[in-house]
């Protein structure tokens, strides 16, 4: 079937299938989902079960199919046997070798040297969520090679098998099953007994299918079986992929109870990588439709939750209803619109309340919403609609598209990383609360320090109740839990945690107060604000570590640039921002030990040519990001301020990249 064709039978087909239950009996959704599957230009092997009820939906379940990295649920089953029965330790520590590096799928082959050190759980972990193919050949090294068939046997699923490690075909325990199948084969039918055992508790043991469950929980992949289901909707799955396999297993947390599911492809003549792949295409599609059929609670109301603000709120409502407080009352009360709910809004919020007759509790719920009227989402309020409908009909101007790309961002600024100098902006001299960006300026001074004294990344730092009380994005430690300064700075920027921020000012502050008698957590600030004025960012002024919304809390484009190329121009941290992941063994003054793992905020790290730095978000700041990139001989620092949503400000930073790269080839 050609592709134009298979593309109008797929939306035709997929309207069949989300017909209500009133219209589409069982036999209608079977067939249905039969003609989509057989619509693939490819094999298909596919079955699923809805737990409840025990309905099933099943298509050449029993057909062996290649599994590519697929075939890691079963590894992941084997060393929870194999840790059960003492023959493995979970919490073993494995060495990473030069020699076990593989590429493909991963973080550890591309991010991290050899000599590194993890507990067998974690590699487990990489395994899954992000389908490492170098962990998963640690993981295998630990339970042998053999096990996981022998352990498939021992459940009845003699399809399912482990042929060789990955590419390491060298290795192979069966070369003709690994030049038919690949790394690994199994059916669907055996797919979803393995799944139903886990989603029970019935898998080794209750612990251990809730440890197994919840692995499966943190793969990251949505672009096969949840691509299309609610965004709220949690999916416990393994996925895998090669040029010609497109595979998806899991469990589908429905409000109809747990859908387990498989779907395995083979032989695609659609071999390429990206969203619309065919197969993967197809996979959501047969999620989309056991979801509708099986999952989709269609008798329960839908519940409507009015938002009540009051002290503590904060985002862009906040702000919405600060600007409607001083267009409302008279005399206006002047409120500082930051989108933070606090005493000042709470009075004003109470004199208005109390001036429209409506209850004053200080909370604004949906009386007082009426009473203040239309929503002020700009500092000029929005007009009349048929004001707006009557300029419609007026003469549009030509867009002459001509000068730098349309961004969301309320400012930005394009350097050149070498020397430092702005050379196209927007508003790059506004001042603009800066969000966790600030967090640039608390490890540039941790790594200055460093560069004086290298013993500094091996000191200890004791995390206080202070930092663990820190609201907002977090490292995920907790007080009294120690780590050295070296992997601390992986906490404040990877993850962007505002508490390892308070734990970094709070261990540094006393070597860098002027004043002995200065606490050391505001040492640290005015060292923050000296350092901005060495640099030269005058339009920067810092009132903590970490960026939370705070009055005089302010930086601008321009200044970022000057930190950015500042902070960039020391080795640590530049090894710091472009990593991807670390993972460490923290332990705490209570003697015991515990595995973290943080993953990086920067979703430009993914594409070649991009090496930092850092991300930031909050209500009145927007979505903040300070990039650094290069092409050829052109390396560009690209700070975009006020972004109107996280994935806004990747797409306004690489159009301004790609716009800006134009214009420096063409001189």
């Amino acid at each position: 079937m050609k592709a134009s064709l298979r593309a109008a039978i797929l939306p035709v087909a997929a309207a069949m299938l989300l017909l209500s239950r009133g219209q589409a009996a069982a036999a209608d959704f079977n067939s249905s989902l039969v003609d989509l599957l057989e619509s693939h230009r490819g094999t298909v092997s596919a079955a699923a079960k809805h737990l409840p009820s025990g309905e099933e939906f099943s298509f050449q379940a029993d057909r062996p199919m290649p599994t590519a990295s697929l075939i890691k649920l079963p590894i992941l089953a084997t060393a929870y046997h194999a840790a059960a029965e003492g023959k493995v330790d979970l919490d073993a520590m494995v060495t990473l070798k030069e020699e076990d590096k593989v590429p493909g799928s991963g973080v550890l082959t591309a991010n991290f040297s050899a000599g590194l050190k993890m507990p067998l759980h974690d590699a487990i972990r990489l395994m899954i969520a992000f389908s490492d193919n170098t962990a998963t050949n640690l993981v295998i090294d630990q339970i042998g090679l053999p096990a996981t068939n022998e352990y498939m046997d021992q459940l009845g699923l003699n399809n399912t098998r482990l042929h060789a490690k990955v590419f390491r075909r060298d290795t192979s325990i069966a070369p003709e099953r690994s030049r038919e199948f690949g790394l690994g084969s199994t059916s669907a039918s055996e797919m979803l007994k393995l799944l139903e055992q886990i989603e029970r508790g019935e898998l080794i043991s209750k612990q251990a299918s809730k440890s197994i469950y919840e692995h499966l929980l943190a793969c990251e992949s949505r672009s096969k079986v949840p691509r299309y289901l609610p965004e709220e909707t949690r999916v416990a799955h393994k996925t895998g992929s090669v040029s010609a396999v497109r595979c998806d297993a899991g469990i589908i947390e429905s409000p109809k109870g747990p859908i387990a599911f498989c779907i395995l492809t083979g032989d695609n003549e659609d071999h390429s990588w990206g969203d619309e792949n065919e197969a993967e295409l197809l996979a959501a599609e047969f999620g989309k439709a056991i979801y509708a059929h099986w999952g989709l609670d269609e008798d329960a109301a839908t519940a409507v939750v009015a938002r009540v603000l009051k002290v503590g709120a904060d985002g862009e409502l906040v702000e919405s209803l600060q600007r409607m407080l001083n267009a409302r009352l008279k005399p206006s009360p002047d409120l500082g619109v930051d989108g933070d709910f606090g005493p000042n809004t709470e009075r004003a919020v109470i004199k208005f309340q109390k001036q429209a007759g409506v209850e004053a509790t200080g909370e604004v719920g949906p009386d007082t919403w009426r009473a203040l009227g239309p929503l002020l989402t700009e500092d000029q309020p929005t007009p009349d609609p048929a004001v707006v409908m009557s300029k419609v009909r007026k003469k549009r101007a030509a867009d002459k598209l001509t000068g730098p790309p349309v961004v969301t961002c309320k400012a930005y600024a394009i350097a050149d990383a070498k020397i430092g100098e702005v050379l196209w902006g927007y508003n790059d001299s506004l001042q603009r609360d800066p969000a966790s960006v600030t967090k640039i300026m608390t490890a540039y001074l941790v790594c200055q320090l460093a560069e004086e004294d290298p013993a500094v990344l091996e000191e200890v730092l004791t995390f206080s109740e202070r930092a663990d009380n820190t609201s907002g994005s977090t490292s995920d430690l907790n007080a009294g839990e120690r780590v050295k300064v070296g992997d601390a700075l992986y906490g404040l920027m990877l993850p962007s945690g505002n508490d390892m921020s308070v734990a970094l000012a709070e261990h540094f502050g006393k070597r860098l107060a002027e004043d002995e008698g200065t606490a050391p957590y505001d040492a640290f600030i005015a060292a923050m604000n000296q350092a901005a004025a060495d640099l030269g960012m005058s339009g920067t002024g810092y009132r903590n570590p970490h960026g939370l919304t705070a009055d005089g809390h302010h930086t601008t484009a321009a200044d970022m640039v000057k930190l950015a190329r500042a902070a960039l121009a020391l080795p640590k941290f530049r090894e710091v921002v472009k990593t991807p992941l670390y993972a460490i063994t923290v332990d705490s003054v209570d003697g015991y030990q515990r595995n973290v793992v943080w993953k990086n905020t920067d979703q430009l790290l993914g594409i070649e040519g991009f090496y930092g730095v850092k991300t930031g978000t909050t209500g009145p700041a927007g979505a903040c990001l300070v990039s650094a990139g290069k092409r050829g001989d052109s390396d560009l620092i690209v700070v975009v301020l006020g972004s109107t949503s996280g994935d806004a400000r990747y797409v306004d930073a690489r159009n301004l990249y790609r716009w800006a790269w134009a214009q420096l080839l063409a001189e």
